[in-house]
């Protein structure tokens, strides 16, 4: 049956594949970066190859994209400590090489090629790994097959398998299964996914449930994020911080009207927003909102503040270090098409809430049925919840500890995976 898989992948699944990425990067430029960056993949491995140490074993991560990445970033860093070993680092995405080509503690970073079985064969061939370990989902046929072929162990980390996946439709799931049957080790988020990867005739060997390492780092970001001193402490003395982080449209029409309404009953709350794309026309259209009301500044301009109380925020990759300074939060992407990372704000130890669009988070679902998360539906909910976390401290710092204790309760996925692949190295 793996033989008729491999046929029906190769001669069908490809070609259109093939044909839609091309086509989809007649019009989408981050699709034709990609399809550009790929272009001198494998001149580029052989030379920056060549430069590696062959007397260290290789071991190669694969992420989709960025959020991935952060993910494979608590055991590449810890392997990195082991002077016997190189990293080889993949992407899918353009977004995801393009931000990470200067990432210290890998000695190779490319894309993965397109998944002909003929570019598997040859990238293997260049790169000689003697571990492959695919970040939760971005498992390509061709790719697994060559490194079966070549008797490559390859990993799966951080897996996950939703209840409704359409990997269990009937010819979906056998040819899932035989793929799966070639992973040496599929290290699982929980218990429950781990019985949804039995479902495709893995065994136990195959399985294990070690946690998530997304809680690894965002611990190990939240340490070092308090040092950075982003904005000074007599800016926020004696105030209520609410930040609100990764927001959409969708989410800034329920949360904006409700802080506007809890601003006029307590005048020591100020909010911090970061929409998820800080563009000049979203930064605008958040101004806007607040005008005639509330004073806005935004972050680039703090030096000149004169107790605005709406601090915008127009640059990206400091969300987690906001979250330092809030007394409560908002995290976005929950009333538009799926929360973006909870942890985040939940390491800090603070309330956090979101919206009803959490069916892709398993630790926000977690979380809200814990009460350390508060799910709200639209503004009055999100006025009263507001209203309520900042007038009762003793609530407050409840919901918080919640929070707090279920990061720390869930960490330590790291030096799980860390002793399955020096089992295999």
């Amino acid at each position: 049956m793996k033989k008729i898989w491999f046929l029906i992948y190769n001669i069908f699944v490809i070609p259109v594949l093939y044909v839609l990425i091309h086509t989809a990067g007649l019009f989408d430029k981050k699709v034709k970066r990609g399809i550009t960056g790929r272009k001198r993949i494998f001149e580029e491995l052989i030379l920056n190859a060549a430069a590696l140490d062959k007397s260290k074993k290789l071991i190669w991560f694969h992420s989709s994209s960025l959020g991935e990445f952060e993910q494979a970033k608590p055991i590449i860093e810890e392997l990195r400590k082991d002077k016997g070993i190189n990293i080889l680092v993949t992407f899918f995405s353009p977004s995801g090489y393009e931000n990470s080509r200067k990432y210290p503690h890998a000695d190779l970073i490319s894309y993965i090629p397109f998944d002909t079985y003929s570019n598997a064969k040859r990238f293997i061939q260049i790169v000689r790994p003697n571990l492959a370990v695919i970040m939760r989902y971005d498992y390509w046929p061709n790719i697994v097959w060559a490194m079966r072929d070549f008797n490559v162990p390859c990993f799966i980390v951080d897996a996950t398998m939703k209840p409704n996946t359409s990997r269990k439709f009937p010819l979906i799931k056998n040819f899932h299964k035989n793929l799966y049957s070639t992973i040496t080790k599929i290290l699982t988020v929980s218990d429950a996914d781990s019985a949804g990867f039995r479902l495709f005739g893995c065994t136990s060997e195959q399985i294990n449930a070690v946690g998530d390492t997304r809680f690894d780092r965002v611990y190990q970001r939240s340490i070092t994020a308090r040092e950075r001193n982003l904005i000074k402490e007599e800016l926020l003395a004696g105030k209520k911080v609410f930040v609100a982080g990764s927001t959409w449209e969708s989410d800034e029409e329920v949360i904006l009207p409700a802080f506007m309404t809890l601003s006029k009953h307590d005048k020591d709350v100020i909010l911090i927003i970061a929409p998820h794309e800080p563009t000049l026309l979203n930064l605008e259209k958040i101004e806007n909102e607040f005008s005639g009301r509330l004073k806005t500044i935004r972050f680039s301009f703090l030096n000149s503040y004169k107790d605005e109380r709406v601090i915008i925020i127009d640059s990206i990759g400091i969300l987690l270090t906001l979250y330092t300074y809030a007394h409560a939060a908002y995290v976005g992407g929950s009333f538009k098409q799926g929360i973006h990372n909870v942890l985040e704000a939940a390491v800090y130890g603070i309330p956090v809430m979101f919206g009803p669009k959490i069916e892709n988070s398993q630790e926000t679902q977690k979380l809200l049925k814990r009460s350390g998360g508060i799910l709200i539906k639209n503004k009055i909910e999100a006025y009263r919840q507001l209203r309520t976390l900042f007038s009762n401290e003793e609530y407050r710092k409840k919901k918080g500890g919640i929070s707090y204790n279920y990061v720390q309760e869930n960490l330590g996925a790291t030096e799980k995976i860390l002793k399955e692949i020096y089992r295999v190295i």
